[in-house]
């Protein structure tokens, strides 16, 4: 038996190394064969359940054998006055002389005991029962604990590469823009101030797109911590999911299940029984024991004086009354009786903050239905309004920071999106946590969601867009296609003026020079640019 209890741990540790593809099933199963937290909940429901057996033992006969072999050295140097007083005859100066004595001897004594009464332990067997069935229960929550990790764990990696598609989109674009940007400098059609505007918002984009890097690889290995194994890529989610709201749809049928099934609080009331029993058990020592016993003993040995052996026999019962334990017996019971009212409480407290925790993720995952559709109607519009926007700053009637603000509002809608769904799905889990019912087969409906077309992988360099409408986005904007200026044929570089040398909105004059206007105008009476009323 032994050796098929190691034989998981060493699988893990021989496949820890070893990246490979993966869906949220075959990591949950995983999971639920390596992790080293539920393999402690489950030895813990173990030792647990031996208490059982310990606290039965007592009410059970008890039997003990005790043998001996001892070996007698003695040696007296004392003398009989009888002898002294008798004038030395024979006998008398053998009784008068001292002597050694050397035997051997044997003993074999047996005990058994059985208990008739005692309601102590009639109530410790019963706490250890209430206990193991207690353990049982978090031993269940610690699996739905671990399968709402594994799924958020691994959500939170599809999250995180989608929100670093939309930055490399975002990226991408605005390097195209920059590009536009620059070459229409260089040919006398934009001012420089156009060329930084372009230039600060990549390098921002740029540096979000680095941090959202890092963000994916650490999701990837928050997936390895809680198998031991490494992901070489895993399914990604498609958009036939369904954003509906929870069924049922009444949120009074949620805090229903949650009252009677979540299992934080089932363990709770289980706490308050246990401390009930063990109020039995601090009442019981007030109580009389009572139990049968029956002794057996042999001895013998080889002393040349004596002749046979000695057997004893016993049998009878045994009855104990505790009088007066100095006060300690009474304080044990007011003991227990605060800590059941403890528990009572306690239990309380769980069920209050099921009942919240369920109503709130009943709430949110309503408000995420909403918000999802609400960000799809989003992105159509920031695509109009773009599309719009790069129209008008062509016309002249836009600023280049009309076209990256309505750019980055695009990119922000479908991040939001994005954001929206994969909070949907883990309210939707946590609301299912929290009501007692996640389990394998909720996994099992999100997995059918999900495609190993888009799969996400670890190796972030080597994969391309996995997000649609990112993709979508850029090819109808044409930002994944050549700058338009660039078949215009070489057109030498200007180089950009230092930002405090660039001239200001008014009239391309600087402030020095404004001042200077000023002055001139007051001095040759044409008045100065602005009248009394500011205009």
């Amino acid at each position: 038996m032994r050796k098929f209890r190691v034989l998981p741990l060493l699988v893990a540790v021989s496949l820890a190394g070893q990246a490979q593809g993966a869906d949220l099933m075959s990591i949950a199963r995983d999971a639920l064969i390596y992790n080293a937290d539920l393999s402690a909940s489950r030895a813990g429901f173990e030792s647990t359940r031996a208490g059982e057996d310990i606290e039965r033992g007592d009410l059970l006969p008890q039997i003990s054998a005790t043998g001996s072999v001892t070996r007698y050295d003695t040696m007296s140097s004392q003398s009989s006055s009888a002898g002294a007083a008798g004038g030395g005859g024979a006998s008398g100066g053998a009784a008068a002389s001292g002597g050694d004595d050397n035997y051997v001897g044997e003993s074999v004594q047996l005990q058994a005991t059985q208990s008739l009464f005692n309601a102590t332990n009639w109530y410790q067997l019963e706490t250890a029962e209430r206990q193991t069935a207690q353990q049982a229960l978090t031993l269940r929550a610690d699996r739905q604990q671990l399968l709402y990790n594994v799924a958020e764990a691994y959500f939170e990696v599809l999250r995180a590469r989608e929100l670093l598609d939309t930055l490399r989109a975002e990226e991408l674009a605005v390097e195209r823009q920059l590009e536009q940007v620059r070459q229409q400098f260089d040919v006398g059609i934009v001012a420089a101030t156009d060329v930084y505007e372009a230039q600060a918002t990549f390098d921002l984009t740029r540096a979000q797109r680095i941090a959202q890097e890092s963000t994916l690889r650490v999701n990837f290995e928050a997936l390895e911590q809680l198998t031991g194994k490494q992901y070489a890529s895993i399914d990604g989610l498609t958009e036939a999911m369904p954003v509906e709201r929870p069924e049922p749809s009444a949120p009074q049928a949620w805090v229903d299940m949650a009252s009677t099934q979540n299992l934080d609080v089932l363990a709770a009331r289980a706490g308050v029984e246990i401390a009930r029993s063990r109020l039995d058990v601090s009442r019981a020592g007030h109580l009389p024991t009572v139990s049968a016993f029956a002794n057996y003993s042999y001895s013998d040995n080889n002393r040349d004086a004596l002749r046979g052996h000695n057997e004893e026999n016993q049998i009878g019962v045994e009855a104990s009354i505790p009088i007066y334990t100095g006060g300690s017996t009474s304080a044990q019971v007011r003991q227990s009786t605060w800590s059941l009212e403890q528990t009572q409480y306690q239990q309380t407290s769980a069920l209050r903050s099921a009942i919240q925790q369920v109503r709130s993720f009943y709430a949110q995952s309503v408000n995420n239905v909403l918000t999802v559709q609400a960000q799809q109607r989003a992105i159509e519009s920031s695509r109009s309004a773009l599309i719009a926007t790069r129209n008008g700053y062509q016309a002249g009637t836009r600023t280049i920071v009309d076209v990256l603000q309505a750019q980055q509002s695009l990119f922000s809608a479908i991040a939001n999106y994005a954001e929206a769904r994969y909070n949907y799905v883990l309210n939707m889990l946590s609301l299912r946590q929290q009501a007692g019912v996640l389990d394998v087969d909720t996994l099992e409906v999100l997995n059918n969601y999900l495609s190993a077309d888009q799969a996400v992988s670890l190796d972030i360099s080597a994969q391309d867009n996995v997000n649609p409408r990112v993709d979508d986005t850029l090819s109808e904007l044409g930002m994944d296609g050549p700058s338009p200026l660039e078949q215009s044929g070489d057109v030498p570089s200007r180089d950009l003026p230092p930002p405090e040398q660039l001239d200001s909105p008014r009239g391309g004059l600087g402030v020095d020079n404004l001042d200077e206007l000023d002055t001139g105008l007051d001095e040759s009476g044409g008045g100065a640019l602005y009248d009394d009323s500011g205009y």
